[in-house]
């Protein structure tokens, strides 16, 4: 990229000023090494961001920001309803609520080493995975729709997991204000059979030990310690989410301007929050994101299922589970009041600092866990929300390493199999249904994720808190 438009407001945060039609600056948190590196089109789609209407501060992006679809995946957009804001499906994005929860196994990661392969295996045989996968549900519209309304809350009620599992999910597990009315017909049927499926691409299932603690304290406070062995589960909202992304974009790009919306770009599709589309795409967007808890819950299920057979000593508490690609109505300091703004955030997470009351009380006085994916043989980073970083983005951090380079590129430059092969040289199973897959997903498609959280780290984002190294990988 070309950074000559940016200055720094520190090591990891750069501002581009407002010019042209842009109604605020761009802002991105990255050194000069990841800024450089990232395509142009960051900036490009960053700035468009920063001309929507009713845009608040600024328009952000995370230090694994690249080219998305509408927003750069990274980003993050604050919108006042006051100021004619709007909500806008490609500030979500299509696989809503896509997000990661960690498990702790209770176990020492020698105690899973010892049983690798045969819990690579039963894993990979139970966990459906991969494009068009089915699990063993079938909803019917009535358990569609109370599944649609009810998220994690609905898959404990069913005997997928317990209440304490709640606790510890964004929402308590259930999203307020989903319309399950809202979801379209073909949106229901795409999703009828999908529910406990990890889907494809970047989605998987990790078997993970923790290599290095870099905060004593919070690790302690999240249950972590160097050696332990924990379960990271990466997937969302699958073909519904989709569909609704795919539908509201399409709607939203018509009805512009009817509400008067110049868009600098059709993927920003967009409409007013308070207007008849923005608030019907609100009521799916929010029923999706109780689809994608629901659907992590029911994997969660299947998880210990498979670890009471194999390792029956292990106990599987969940750590925290947090989303990405959402659009929440949070409460921030605007100026000199506070205010309700409508947080959008495209592949990237919350991160809300200590005392938080949206934190769980137990973790509350470290500040939300937040999840930093690899990707097979990369490692996996735990860090916490911090007070700065209120400030900052939103309570906002970035979600994994960020992609490279294009899918295709990656297809040219490795074989599935060799990835499969070379991985396994380094002690880290690999099981997939697609090979290909597994090609356009190699750990070296993607940025260095030391760099990545390195720099949230510095820019006050998030604080590092402990990195996870992969020991078996349930690919999509």
């Amino acid at each position: 990229m070309d950074i000559s438009g940016f200055k720094p407001l520190s090591p990891c945060q750069w501002e581009m000023p407002a010019t042209g039609a842009m109604r605020v600056p761009v802002v991105i948190f990255a050194d000069e090494t990841l800024l450089r590196a990232m395509d142009d089109k960051v900036r490009e789609q960053a700035a468009n961001v920063a001309a929507l209407p009713g845009i608040i501060e600024a328009s952000y992006a995370m230090p694994d920001a690249h080219w998305g679809y509408g927003f750069p995946i990274g980003g993050v957009a604050a919108f006042d309803p006051e100021e004619g804001g709007v909500v806008s499906a490609g500030g979500v994005g299509f696989d809503i609520s896509c997000g990661v929860r960690c498990l702790h196994t209770g176990l020492q990661w020698d105690a899973v080493k010892a049983v690798q392969e045969r819990l690579a295996d039963r894993l990979f045989r139970r966990i459906p995975a991969g494009v068009g996968s089915t699990g063993e549900l079938t909803l019917m519209p009535q358990a569609m729709d109370a599944m649609l309304a009810g998220g994690a809350r609905w898959a404990v009620g069913l005997g997928y997991g317990d209440a304490a599992d709640l606790e510890r999910i964004e929402e308590g597990g259930q999203m307020a204000g989903a319309e399950p009315g809202r979801v379209s017909l073909h949106a229901k049927q795409r999703q009828r059979d999908e529910m406990g499926t990890l889907g494809s691409g970047n989605h998987y299932l990790e078997v993970q030990r923790v290599a290095e603690i870099h905060d004593e304290a919070i690790a302690a406070a999240f249950g972590l310690a160097r050696g332990d062995a924990v379960v990271s589960i990466h997937c969302g909202s699958r073909g519904l989410g989709h569909q609704i992304g795919t539908e509201f974009l399409r709607e939203m790009a018509v009805s512009a301007a009817t509400h008067r919306i110049a868009l600098p770009d059709r993927e920003l599709a967009c409409a007013p929050i308070d207007s008849e589309v923005g608030q019907r795409y609100l009521g799916a967007m929010r029923a999706a994101i109780n689809c994608a808890l629901a659907n992590r819950q029911i994997l969660t299920h299947l998880v210990r299922e498979v670890f009471a057979d194999v390792l029956p000593q292990a106990r599987l508490p969940l750590i925290y589970d947090v989303s990405h690609n959402t659009c929440r109505v949070e409460r921030h300091r605007v100026g000199r009041h506070m205010k309700h703004v409508y947080v959008h955030r495209k592949g990237a997470t919350r991160a809300f600092g200590p005392g938080h009351p949206d934190i769980p009380a137990a973790l509350r006085e470290a500040g939300q866990p937040v999840f930093i994916g690899g990707s097979m043989g990369t490692a996996s980073y735990v860090l916490a929300g911090t007070a700065q970083g209120m400030s900052l983005a939103y309570g906002s951090a970035c979600h994994g390493a960020g992609r490279a380079m294009s899918r295709h590129e990656a297809l040219r430059r490795w074989s599935g199999r060799g990835v499969v092969a070379e991985l396994a040289a380094r002690g880290i199973l690999v099981r997939s249904p697609s090979l290909r897959g597994v090609a356009e997903e190699a750990p070296g498609a993607y940025k260095d994720v030391e760099a990545v959280v390195e720099a949230a780290d510095r820019a006050g984002l998030a604080r590092r808190v402990a990195k996870l190294e992969p020991l078996v990988c349930v690919k999509g």
